[in-house]
This record gives C-alpha cells, structure tokens and sequence, in this order.
C-alpha cells in the first residue's frame, strides 16, 4: 500500500516567505530603478555648464543669480520644474501662480510669462504645453521659472516698490523678511505644493485675500464689458430734472454697475427720478453722502472703468504688502484717511465706527503706528511752533487782544505763566519764539473737550472739535494733520473699558477748568493707513476718492519694470 504524498508545512511556509522577499527586493530594484530614470535629469549637464560658465538669458537681469547657482549646485543640477523634458506638475502649478500674480495687483511679465509663453508649443492656448524644446530652451524654460519664483516671492511677502522712497508720509518701519527663499524652494524641489509654502508669505491680514478675490471678480467683469469709459465732464452739479450731455453715459455705467435696470426714457440727458433712485443706492455703496446729486465725486467715481478700478485695487494691495506683521485680531483703533473713518477692532470685527476729519493736503496725515497710553479731558491745546509762527504771532501783531479772544495765554519750557503784554512779538526773522502758547481748555478749545494720545514723534493724536459741522461734508481733508473725531465720549467709554465712566461722570470730565490725564488699563495700537481701496467678508469691493493724490506715482511704480525694491 503506497503511502499518500503529503506537504512539509513548514518548509512550504519557509519556501513562500523566501519567494515573497525575492519578488520584494526585485520589485523595489526595478521601481528604483524606474524612479530614478523618471527623475533623470537630460539638463544636469547643460544646466551646471550654464550656472557654472556659460550664459543664459534667464538670468542676464537676474537679481537673484547667486541663489539659483547655489540651490541647483545642492541638488547636483536637477531641474526643479522640468520632468524628462516637459514641464512636471510642480512646474505648471508655479506656471500657475506667476499668471494668477495678477489677482495680487502684481504684473505677471514681471516674473519672466511673456519669455516662458514664447516658448510653449502654442502660445495662444490657454493651457500652454512645452514640447520639442532643445536643450538650451529647456535650460532657458527652467530657471526663468527659478527666477521668477525668487521675484515673485519677494514682491509678494515685501512688496514691489520701496515705500520709503516714493511715499515720505509712509512712516511704518520697515517690514522685515521672515522667510529664506531659497529654503523654501527647496521644500518645493522636494514635493511640498506652491500653495502651502506661499501661505508663508502672504500678508496675514484677511484683507489681503478678501482683496485678491475682489480683483479676481473685476477681470470677471471686464470681461464683459462693453462701455466705451469715455471721460466724462461735469462741472458744478446736476439736479434731477435737469438736462446734461453726460447723462447718458452716467446712467449707462450705473445700469453696468447694477444700480439701475434698464427702463424707457423720453430725453436720454434728462435726469429723471428712476435715475435718482439708483444714483442714491451708488453713492451710499461707494461712501458718500445719498444726496441724489451728480457732483464733482460723484462724476470721478463714474468715470472709472473696470481697468482703472483694477489699478486702484493693485495699489492698495501693495500697501498691504508693505505694512509691517501686525496682529490683526488684537485690540486696536483703525483710522483710514481715504475713508475719513475711524474703527475700534475687536478680533477683526469693528464695534465702534465714528467720522474723522484729516490733514489738508498741504498738511498731510502720516501712516504709521503707535500705542495709544492715556486720555486728556478738558486739555490744553499746546499750539505747534509752527502754528505759532505763521499763524498766532502774526495776529497778534495785528491784534494785541488776539489771545484773550481765543482763550490763549504764554508760558515758558517750564510751564511758568507769563503777562502777555511782557513778551516781544517783534521777531526778526529766523528767529524762533522762546515761549510756548497753548488755548485753556472749554468749549472753544481747538482739541474741544478731549483729546485721545498715542506718542509718537509726529506729534499726531485723535481729538474732539468745537467745529462739529464739518462732519456733515463728504470731503473732509481739512485739519493741520491731527484727526478729529466726531462723537469723543462714545470712544472715551470703549477704550476705558470701566463701568465706573459712566456716561455722566465723563460728561463731567469733559467739562472742567483744569485738564484731567487718565491712563488706560492696557496700551491700545493705533494704525493710520491710507487705503483707497478695500474688500468687504462679503467680497464687495469698496473704492475712495485719492484725496492726498498718493496712488498715482505708486502706479508708475508698480507698473514700470525698474521698480524692484531699492535694497537690493
């Protein structure tokens, strides 16, 4: 009887452990090796004799060309967004990100898309595709992207232009790098997305990216557009029921913007009463006073079109760019000058909002920050020397009761009250007065009743005003460079912060002889800025009249090819 064949377990068990391993390894050799040949570089050669001696078009302008030699040295000359000849995905999404530049106020041709593009199979397509290059193409291809990403970056987290030396009212300091970028090319170069190591460069205020999508739906729009935007001219006002040659323009863009449908007219120049209805909804959408009137704001807000809006929105992105690292969320006061508005913020969200008056232009409210410490009720208004020079003392020569009227009296350095009638008015000239003049306080102080102090050397604070009318206006560029607010003691209550300043005790404070100083619990940043553009949570993009006609050499700059920070 013949015994039935039977398995040894154990060794059938030890034998497939055995196959399964080999088959492992010599999967792994060949999936090594077919790694490897995907990211074989055919440049390497070309690439290091480029970076190493030879020359290249990419990087003749190149401010970065140190840099680029050093990060392909560390990668032994592998191209970074190039895959077997072709552009990889890494390469197409940094293609990506130079042509959406535009949406950041930026100009794509700045980061090399016009070079790149001349060399795609097909220029005029929209997705571009790179094939049959030559070798010296491919290399040209590779670090214009290389270039790019290193102006790109920079313009992104710095800004393009130096504001130091085209806006001397900028007085923010200086916004410091906080990122290596070559470093982060390196994470790029070693799979990390552009989106993810971009964050680190954006500004981190949410107006940034409320505004890049603001921008984004403009050149939706101008899409779209069918108007001629022709300058149109208004001189004094138009009322409704009056007759103009612009009118017609000017309801066509107020229909373009959507505050007016379509309707029948008997007389397109009549400014009818549909008109006026949808006028009135523009005006209080862009920040002016619902009049229903075609004034001269009214007509230069009209006369905008979709590509000077889009320049305006670039402006401010890139003041943006420039302002320092701020916490956005913390406690703060907000004051734009464009907008003649002051916000009290609290984690991003506004709880007080109150009109302010600014500089003139020939006396032009500076940008910058600084800590709000303490409030002066019933203040003194210690008149700048300047003021004093050119305004006081030559009223007083024309009048010796000049200061009297005005509540005014003359003190020394050390605070010493002096007889007026002891003090020589006659200066001669260049010579600067010895004594100091300051308004007592009461109701026609020129600080009114309170005035709110931040430090700084600019000698610029928020104060009350006896002259409350002028907040009635829509321009309201009118002080000697402080910022008055309108509604004192409701600000008063927020940044005291104590249920012991009841309304009536501050009232009271408000409302003295002498000049009383409180100190605040905490420090309270106050940030001065000059934006004639901004974008709401909601996306609705929100334009200001260039009172201090800042943005047009901003413009020049932004828009000219020469314009890299002067530093470099």
């Amino acid at each position: 009887m013949h015994k039935s064949f039977r398995f040894n377990k154990p060794a059938m068990k030890t034998n497939r452990i055995i196959i399964i391993a080999v088959c492992a390894v010599i999967f792994l050799a060949l999936g090594s090796i077919w790694f490897f040949n995907q990211r074989r570089s055919d440049l390497s050669d070309e690439l290091q004799a480029t970076l190493t001696g030879g020359t290249s078009a990419a990087l003749v302008d190149s401010d970065y060309s140190k840099e680029i030699q050093s990060i392909y040295a560390d990668r032994e000359y592998i191209e970074i967004w190039l895959l077997n000849g072709r552009l990889s995905k890494i390469g197409e999404e940094m293609l990506a990100y130079i042509e959406g530049s535009k949406f950041d106020g930026l100009q794509p041709e700045d980061y090399n898309l016009i070079q790149i593009y001349n060399m795609s199979t097909d220029p005029e397509r929209k997705n571009k595709k790179f094939r049959n290059l030559s070798s010296d193409e491919k290399v040209n291809l590779e670090l214009l992207l290389t270039d790019g990403f290193f102006n790109l970056a920079q313009d992104i987290e710095k800004g393009k232009v130096d504001p130091s030396s085209l806006d001397p009212n900028w007085k923010f300091e200086e916004k410091k790098s906080e990122v290596n970028y070559s470093e982060i090319l390196a994470e790029i170069a070693n799979g990390k997305s552009i989106a993810t190591t971009f964050l680190k460069l954006y500004p981190s205020s949410k107006l940034y990216g409320q505004g890049k999508k603001a921008i984004e739906n403009l050149y939706e729009i101008q899409k779209n557009d069918t108007l001629t935007w022709s300058y149109e001219a208004v001189e004094g006002a138009i009322d409704v029921g009056q007759l103009h040659a612009a009118i017609p323009a000017i309801r066509k863009r107020l229909i373009f913007w959507n505050f007016l449908k379509p309707y029948e007219m008997e007389d397109p120049t009549l400014f009818d009463s549909t008109m006026l209805v949808g006028l009135k909804k523009y005006q209080e959408s862009n920040g002016m006073n619902p009049d229903g009137v075609i004034g001269s704001l009214v007509a230069e807000s009209l006369n905008k079109s979709q590509q000077d809006l889009i320049d305006i929105a670039s402006i401010n992105m890139e003041r943006l760019r420039w302002m320092p690292e701020l916490d956005w969320d913390q406690e703060m006061v907000l004051v734009n000058i464009a907008n003649y508005q002051l916000d009290f913020m609290k984690k991003s969200d506004t709880t007080f909002s109150a009109k302010v008056i600014v500089g003139k232009e020939y006396n032009e409210s500076p940008t910058f920050t600084a800590p709000m410490s303490y409030i002066a009720f019933s203040p003194y208004w210690n008149i700048p020397s300047s003021i004093t020079h050119d305004e006081i003392i030559p009223a007083v020569q024309k009048d010796k009761s000049y200061l009297s009227k005005k509540n005014m009296e003359v003190v020394t350095g050390d605070g010493e009250l002096l007889n007026m009638k002891n003090v020589d008015w006659n200066l001669k000239s260049g010579e600067n007065f010895p004594y100091l003049i300051r308004q007592k306080p009461g109701g026609d102080n020129s600080l009114g009743l309170v005035k709110f102090m931040f430090p700084n050397e600019y000698n610029i604070y928020i104060h009350d005003t006896p002259a409350r009318s002028l907040f009635d206006r829509e321009s309201r560029a009118l002080s000697h460079g402080c910022i008055r607010i309108q509604n004192p003691d409701q600000f008063a209550k927020i940044l005291l912060n104590d249920k012991s300043w009841t309304d009536e005790k501050i009232q009271k404070a408000m409302h003295q002889e002498t000049e009383e100083v409180v100190k605040l619990d905490r420090e309270i940043p106050v940030v001065i800025v000059y934006m004639t553009f901004w974008a709401d949570r909601d996306g609705k993009a929100n334009f200001r009249s260039d009172v201090y006609n800042r943005d047009e050499a901003l413009l020049n700059a932004l828009r000219s090819k020469n314009s890299r920070l002067a530093q470099n």
